[in-house]
């Protein structure tokens, strides 16, 4: 593997970490880029946090993103 390859890979783990434990928030909402209790835009910070997270699974080959669309019916009774 190159080592531009590896790098990506390593920054973009990175990134995928820090979502994560802004997700979790350890710090009980000591360190918070928008407070929640603003109206309209209080949790874009989490959303925002939790697509880049989305993005970091997809870029690793796991493809959560199907989770949140429907399937079709089955077929059973044909």
């Amino acid at each position: 593997m190159h080592d531009q390859a590896r790098m990506k890979k390593t920054l973009v783990a990175l990134v995928g970490v820090l979502a994560f434990l802004y997700l979790i928030n350890p710090t009980m909402g000591l360190f918070e880029i928008l407070p929640d209790n603003l109206p309209l835009v209080g949790n874009l910070d989490e959303a925002t946090a939790t697509m880049v997270l989305l993005a970091v699974f997809r870029y690793f080959g796991w493809d959560l993103t199907k989770l949140f669309f429907r399937r079709p019916p089955s077929d059973f009774g044909r």
